[in-house]
C-alpha cells in the first residue's frame, strides 16, 4: 500500500494502523494489510456508495475462518473525525457510523470490517429508498448461472416499463440487481408492494426456476427473488465489498453482456473478482454502478 499504511491521511487525519501482517483469509495468505489497500484503493469508487448511509459492518478480527460479529453501533473507542448518526433502533436508538471518507473507511478496514453493509435510503431520509433491489439466491443444485436467467428476465420485464436495471454480483452465490429511483416522492411501502408483485409475477411465469418465498423447501434448484430486501430496516452488501468467505471475493458491479455470456454457455468463473480484478475494472470501464446514485426514474402506477 502507499505511504498511508503508516498512518498520515493526506486529508490530515492521524491513524495508527496495527497487524499489518495477520492473515484473514488462510486459503490465499491475503492479509489485513491486503485488506486495507484494497479499501484505500477502491475508494473513488467505493465512497459514493457509502456516503450518507447508515453502515453496518461485519467483523472477522481473526479472519474469515474465525469467529465474526455484526456490528450496528459505532465502536465506543473511535477517533473524533469519524461521523456518525443516530436513527431508531428496534429497543433503542443506534448509533452508526457514516463512511463517507478515506480516512473512516481506513478505520474501518484496520478493524476487520471485512464486509460493509447499507440500507437503500439514506441517513437524512430513512423513509425514502433511491433503489429497489432483487437479491437472487440460488438453491443448490441452482447457482449463479440460474441466476443470470433470473436477472435477465427482470431486466426484460423493467425494459417493457421504460426502466433501466444495473447487476452485480453478491460476492457469494448469487446476483443483486437495482433499479435507480432516486426521487424524494417515493417511499418504502410503494417500493415493496411494487418488489414483492414483480418477484411473484415473475415465479407465476417460470414456476420451475423462480420462488418469491423464502421457505426453503420451495428452493431446491430455484432461484428466490428477495423482494423483502426493500425495506427501512434492511441491509444489502455495498458494491465493491469484500466477502467473508473462503477467497476475497468482491461484490462487483457487471455489464449485462457479462450476464448474458453466462446465461448463454460462458465460463461462470467468470462472475467472480478479486480485489486486483475490481480495480482493473475500474481502471478500464470506471465505476458501472454510478447510475445507480443518479439516475432518476419513476415506478409505473405511483
Amino acid at each position: 500500500m502507499p505511504s498511508r499504511r503508516d498512518g498520515e491521511q493526506d486529508t490530515g487525519h492521524a491513524l495508527k494502523l496495527s497487524n499489518l501482517e495477520k492473515v484473514l483469509y488462510p486459503r490465499t495468505g491475503f492479509t489485513k494489510g491486503d485488506l486495507i489497500s484494497y479499501y484505500a484503493a477502491i475508494a473513488p469508487a467505493l465512497l459514493g456508495h457509502l456516503a450518507g448511509r447508515a453502515l453496518t459492518v461485519t467483523r472477522w478480527p481473526d479472519g474469515v475462518e474465525g469467529k465474526s460479529f455484526f456490528q450496528k453501533h459505532a465502536p465506543t473507542h473511535r477517533p473524533d473525525w469519524v461521523q456518525t448518526v443516530t436513527l431508531p433502533g428496534e429497543r433503542k436508538p443506534i448509533d452508526y457510523v457514516l463512511a463517507g471518507d478515506l480516512p473512516t473507511l481506513v478505520w474501518l478496514a484496520n478493524l476487520a470490517a471485512i464486509e460493509l453493509h447499507v440500507p437503500l435510503a439514506r441517513a437524512d431520509a430513512v423513509d425514502r429508498p433511491t433503489a429497489l433491489v432483487f437479491d437472487l439466491d440460488p438453491g443448490a443444485p441452482a447457482g449463479i448461472v440460474e441466476c443470470c436467467h433470473v436477472s435477465l428476465q427482470l431486466q426484460g420485464m423493467f425494459e417493457n416499463l421504460g426502466l433501466e436495471s444495473f447487476v452485480k454480483t453478491s460476492g457469494s452465490k448469487g446476483l443483486q440487481v437495482y433499479v435507480p429511483l432516486n426521487r424524494e416522492d417515493t417511499i418504502f411501502e410503494q417500493t415493496k408492494t411494487f418488489a414483492k408483485a414483480v418477484a411473484e409475477m415473475l415465479e407465476r411465469a417460470e414456476p420451475d426456476h423462480v420462488v418469491s418465498r423464502m421457505t426453503k423447501a420451495q428452493r431446491t434448484g430455484k432461484v428466490l427473488i428477495d423482494w423483502s430486501q426493500n425495506d427501512r430496516r434492511k441491509t444489502t452488501v455495498c458494491a465493491y465489498s469484500l466477502r467473508a468467505s473462503e477467497r476475497p471475493i468482491v461484490s462487483t458491479p457487471l455489464e449485462w453482456e457479462e450476464v448474458r455470456a453466462v446465461d448463454a454457455g460462458a465460463d461462470p468463473a467468470n462472475l467472480a473478482f478479486d480485489p486486483d480484478q475490481v480495480l482493473d475494472r475500474v481502471a478500464d470501464r470506471g465505476d458501472l454502478f454510478a447510475p445507480v446514485l443518479a439516475l432518476v426514474q419513476e415506478l409505473p402506477g405511483f
